[in-house]
């Protein structure tokens, strides 16, 4: 089934054009994720839930990422987008009122995966989830995620900046989620 994506300006706003999903990576054309953070409160910290992602991925693969994460097809908005991601990767039954906005950045790599040419470049809606998760109890959609596991969240933000074998998140995903948590203890 092809995937269409809208074309959208550097606000992330769509265009009122549209672009398949293989175009849009072959040729680099900004469109639209929706990510979502798992998270709890450990000590004076943070643990972030990570997905692996699975060894077919296009991009990535064998890597862990994002809790949640997902392209927004033409049409939908962030927050549906976001939702529908949760249940199909990992079987959570999100209201949109337990998602908390956090806001977007920016992501633009090229990269080689499984021999062919992947440019991204995309404009991310970040999400947190709060509400408690017991890992072991998720329902994972096999085609995209391995397994998940909690992480300390200042340890994943030192071994991205030492190493991107074993995690994959973008950066700017983790600067966002650590600039809302800022905000909500400084509330």
């Amino acid at each position: 089934m092809m995937e269409y994506f809208d074309i959208v300006d550097e606000n992330g706003m769509p265009t009122g054009e549209v672009i398949s999903r293989d175009e849009a990576h072959r040729e680099g054309i900004l469109h639209r994720t929706a990510h979502v953070w798992i998270i709890r409160a450990k000590g004076n910290g943070y643990d972030i839930l990570l997905q692996k992602r699975s060894k077919n991925k296009d991009s990535f693969p064998g890597q862990y990422d994002t809790s949640s994460a997902g392209h927004i097809p033409a049409g939908d908005e962030p927050l549906e987008s976001a939702l529908r991601e949760l249940r199909e990767e990992l079987g959570i039954e999100a209201s949109g009122n337990q998602l908390s906005y956090a806001g977007m950045f920016r992501i633009q790599y090229e990269m080689e995966f499984h021999g062919s040419m992947f440019r991204d470049h995309e404009i991310a809606r970040v999400y947190v989830y709060r509400e408690p998760v017991a890992a072991d109890k998720l329902t994972l959609q096999e085609c995209e995620v391995e397994e998940v596991r909690w992480f300390d969240l200042d340890e994943v933000w030192e071994e991205i900046h030492r190493s991107r074998t074993r995690i994959c998140v973008p950066k700017g995903g983790l600067v966002v989620l650590r600039e809302y948590l800022a905000r909500k203890e400084n509330n």
